[in-house]
This record gives C-alpha cells, sequence and structure tokens, in this order.
C-alpha cells in the first residue's frame, strides 16, 4: 500500500468509524467525544484546545498519532460510485440540505449507514456510495445509496466540499481549527490517535 492510500484509509476511519475507550469488562463501551475548536498550544504530544463551547481541554496525543488535512473538493469530482460521507440538516420542505460533504474515491471500502450526528441539533451523518446527481432549484440532488436504503441530499453552491490530505505536526499550529474524536479514561484524562486541523484556508467542517 503506497503513502498516498494508507493516508485516506486511516482518514476515513477517523471519519467515519466509532471508536471506544476500554471499558470494564461486561460495561458497554464509551463513545468517544468529539471535540472542535482551536488550538491553544502543542507541549510535546499534549494539546491544549479551546473547544467550541468555550472551555479548554487537554489531549494526550498518541505516540504514533496522525495529522490530517483537508483538500478542497468540487461537486464536479463526485461521479456514480464514489463514496461520500455528508452531514445534513432537514429542510423545511422535508428533504436532507447538506452542511458538508467528504469525498472519498470509490475504492475505498467502508461501512455505509446513516446516523444522528452532532455539528448541529437535528443533523444527521449519512456515509454512502453515489448513485446520481440531479441539479435543481436550490442546488444539486446527490442519490445515495447506503445500508437501509436511498436517500436524496441537497448540496447547494455554498457547501464545503472536501477530501482527505495528508498533514504533519508541524501543522498543529495556535489558532487553527481542528477536529479529534478524544477516549476518555477512568481518570478523566482525554487521549486521541489522530487531530484534522486547518491548512490553507480550508477547516474541518465536521
Amino acid at each position: 500500500m503506497n503513502l498516498k492510500a494508507m493516508m485516506v484509509g486511516l482518514t476515513l476511519a477517523a471519519l467515519t468509524l466509532p471508536a471506544f475507550a476500554q471499558a470494564p469488562a461486561g460495561a458497554p463501551p464509551t463513545p468517544p467525544q468529539r471535540i472542535r475548536g482551536t488550538i491553544v498550544k502543542l507541549d510535546g504530544q499534549t494539546l491544549t484546545i479551546k473547544s467550541r463551547e468555550k472551555t479548554t481541554l487537554t489531549v494526550m496525543l498518541a505516540p504514533n498519532y496522525v495529522v490530517r488535512t483537508l483538500a478542497k473538493k468540487k461537486l464536479s469530482d463526485i461521479k456514480p460510485g464514489d463514496f461520500v460521507g455528508s452531514t445534513s440538516m432537514p429542510g423545511k420542505d422535508g428533504k436532507l440540505h447538506a452542511v458538508e460533504v467528504h469525498y472519498f474515491p470509490a475504492s475505498v471500502q467502508i461501512p455505509d449507514s446513516q446516523f444522528p450526528w452532532d455539528l448541529a441539533p437535528g443533523s444527521i451523518m449519512t456515509n454512502a456510495h453515489v448513485v446520481g446527481a440531479a441539479k435543481g432549484t436550490h442546488g444539486t440532488t446527490l442519490s445515495v445509496d447506503y445500508k437501509n436504503g436511498t436517500a436524496e441530499v441537497i448540496v447547494g453552491p455554498k457547501t464545503p466540499i472536501v477530501a482527505p490530505a495528508p498533514g504533519t505536526p508541524a501543522d498543529l499550529k495556535r489558532g487553527k481549527a481542528v477536529y479529534l474524536q478524544a477516549n476518555k479514561g477512568a481518570d478523566g484524562m482525554l487521549t486521541a490517535g489522530n487531530v484534522t486541523v486547518e491548512k490553507n484556508g480550508v477547516k474541518p467542517p465536521m
């Protein structure tokens, strides 16, 4: 596997698959804490973040932690068969309107699903393969197939569309926007194995 393919695979796992902290035997796994905010500082492997809730959080990064960035894509880059992860909000018209879209090559294999997301109250995450696109009055409607059916997501002209890109610890600079999923231990410590960070003006829209 080449480096690019490996980075795409790792990024995809972080964006779409749930991660769980270790829990005592017989106890249900603890879901990860999704953190969105800006970097205060990076001290060794300790990342301090000012969250969007205005609280200061300290996250211990794993020894082999991975830094990821995002690159802008266009709607025309998305073809039938490609895999997308879209966060959407139900509109007054009863349809799903995308807040953001993550584009992945068709060759990347991950589970497809649709479930509630916490970007905003009422938001929904849909991970699915594209089967078609049709232009409409309010944007382009992507038809996507996932495990339990087909969904239609309206992508407006200003909807951010991004694809995974590699990053380095040097990208973790003060003031940059970040997104990560952290596990909280019994001692209250937050730990994470990867961070998605703003670069070239492209902020994590997750």
